[in-house]
């Protein structure tokens, strides 16, 4: 009986070596969700939604968009860091929970730098800066000599703590030497009724959010945190252009980018990069983001998280010296 068992023991072991492990499914075999740290109808949502209709046929799934405007997108952020790291669940951010949350939360539970994958750079674009068209400036230096002449008597609207609409302006404050109340919301959408509203009465927010409403005359256009014009808009100024001392060399671009939490498997890293940076290179999809005012990007996880790592040290320099807090 013993010899017996010995031998199917050993037949079993032959059958186990001539017959190895199934490999496992190939990913993805399921639908993905995108995290997304805006609110619907904001342009890091418009973006997202675009990218995620542009990857469902490349790679075989339906991208679910998931918003998680609060907070900044740090809420969104922290649930994404601690999800599995398994390719199905992807963070779609910006500057805010990316590279300035760590200077401006005493209390943030994750790390940008830290606690996620890198996959690639998506959209940029700049801010713009516009009035409610009761405010009587129709320019930079007309702005800026109103605020003087009241000081914390106006507010602005940022979409977000630790944005570059956020954090831009307080750059400009500090370099102005002006006095303006911030106003923070959760997202472009909130923000830019608050100032057709009259509630605020100056505002940094994307191009995307704002210029319908300068079409119409809600809004006027003061300038854009950009190095050169704006294509979309060329006849609106750089902050730079006024030449008013401190200001000569101003830009604060806003940017987004795809991540996943960290552990994620390279080889699903690298097919993420492949196929986003496939699709940002696309012509419909370049041309859908233009007509919302963004530029397409793409590149390597390697490009984004050098990217990161100096923004982070920009703005946290920039969250040190102006004093920039969250309210």
């Amino acid at each position: 009986m013993h010899r017996f068992r010995s031998i199917c023991c050993a037949l079993a072991c032959l059958l186990y070596a001539a017959f190895p492990a199934a490999a496992p499914a190939p990913w993805p075999q399921k639908p993905i969700r995108m995290v997304v740290a805006a609110p619907v109808g904001s342009s890091v949502d418009i973006a997202a939604r675009i990218i995620a209709e542009a990857l469902k046929p490349v790679l075989g799934q339906p991208v679910i968009i998931d918003n998680k405007p609060a907070a900044g997108g740090t809420i969104g952020a922290a649930e994404v860091a601690r999800a599995a790291p398994d390719g199905y669940t992807l963070y779609l951010g910006f500057n805010g929970p990316l590279a300035n949350a760590p200077a401006l939360y005493t209390k943030l539970s994750y790390h940008p730098q830290r606690d996620f994958a890198p996959i690639i750079l998506t959209t940029e674009q700049p801010n713009l800066l516009a009035v409610n068209a009761e405010v009587p400036a129709k320019n930079l230096a007309e702005l800026i000599a109103l605020a003087k002449a009241r000081p914390g008597k106006l507010n602005y609207a940022s979409v977000g703590n630790g944005s570059v609409s956020h954090l831009g302006m307080e750059l400009l404050k500090r370099e102005a030497g002006i006095d303006i109340t911030h106003i923070p919301f959760n997202g472009g959408p909130p923000a830019v009724e608050a100032v057709i509203g009259g509630e605020v009465q100056v505002i940094f927010a994307a191009p995307s959010n704002l210029i319908s409403h300068i079409k119409t005359g809600k809004l006027r256009a003061i300038a854009v945190t950009s190095s050169k014009r704006y294509p979309f808009m060329p006849t609106v100024p750089t902050i730079a252009e006024s030449r008013i001392p401190g200001l000569e060399k101003f830009e604060a671009i806003a940017w987004n980018a795809l991540l996943a939490p960290k552990n994620t498997p390279p080889e699903i890293i690298a097919r993420l990069n492949k196929a986003t940076d496939k699709v940002l290179a696309k012509a419909d999809v370049r041309k859908r983001l233009s007509s919302v005012g963004m530029y397409a990007l793409g590149g390597t996880p390697e490009a984004l998280a050098t990217w990161m790592e100096a923004e982070t040290n920009k703005w946290g320099e920039i969250i040190r010296t102006t004093g920039a807090q969250v309210d």
